[in-house]
């Protein structure tokens, strides 16, 4: 769970969030005009800065390999947020105005959530985040219970706080997301075009994340997560097995004698 303090941080950032949300909104988002943006060409590089854990610089002339728990926080239901609007007297906001107020909430609550675990959020997936936490090959239950740490909270307090006060601002209503969870071997390098290239971590943990994210307020894990976990006498989660979007995963969660 949340320290006091960490609520007090995270409170404090999704009502900053969202005071920036509503300024953009005011500030011409609600008309949606595209604007032209100059693009300049810059030299090639050979590395770039990245938030990738324990890899602070990516260089595309050096492959490396590493190991990570890829943590993927999925917002359920955007879609119909956006296609379904609210009777103004049930909420202040609606359809895109609402899934933008949401978003701009939810997200940074969910980085800040894994950045208390020391994992970094290494993309933003529109309703959600992919982030990893570096597998020390000496001490690899470290990883899974700091991703699993940060999952219990992203669906926990987390969830609780940005719910409550897109209540108390807009009047709308809970939002429900899911957590996947997978370990995996990653090649650590840049993406993209010369001069626009990016530092991403390609692995199998990716794709199985994703596929696993899409419970509602519950966390799931690959096979790999579950394996490595350190068993525990008397311990108190259970693993159901269960497969989301074609990867088989394990629903976590209490035992019976502890639910």
């Amino acid at each position: 769970m949340l320290t006091e303090d960490q609520k007090k941080v995270m409170t404090a950032l999704i009502n900053d969030s969202l005071d920036k949300a509503e300024e953009h909104w005011e500030n011409g988002g609600h008309e949606l005009m595209l604007a032209n943006v100059s693009k300049s060409i810059v030299a090639k590089r050979e590395s770039e800065s990245s938030k990738i854990p324990g890899h602070p610089t990516v260089h595309d002339d050096i492959t490396v390999i590493d190991e990570f728990v890829a943590f993927v926080a999925d917002m359920r239901d955007s879609s119909q947020h956006l296609l379904c609007a609210r009777s103004i007297k049930r909420s202040d906001v609606s359809d895109l105005q609402r899934v933008f107020y949401e978003t701009s909430a939810l997200l940074p609550a969910l980085a800040q959530t894994i950045k208390f675990e020391e994992g970094n959020v290494t993309e933003y997936l529109g309703d959600g985040v992919l982030a990893l936490f570096r597998v020390d090959a000496q001490n690899k239950k470290e990883a899974i219970y700091a991703a699993h740490s940060a999952a219990k909270n992203a669906i926990g307090d987390t969830r609780q706080l940005v719910n409550e006060i897109l209540y108390d601002r807009y009047k709308l209503p809970n939002l429900d997301l899911g957590v996947g969870l997978a370990m995996s071997k990653s090649i650590v390098t840049l993406f993209g075009l010369e001069g626009d290239k990016h530092p991403k971590a390609f692995g199998e943990c990716v794709f199985r994340a994703s596929k696993l994210s899409s419970g509602r307020n519950e966390i799931h894990i690959d096979n790999n997560v579950k394996v490595t976990w350190p068993s525990v006498q008397g311990g108190t989660l259970r693993f159901l097995g269960k497969k989301l979007n074609g990867v088989d995963g394990f629903l976590v969660g209490k035992s019976a004698s502890n639910s």
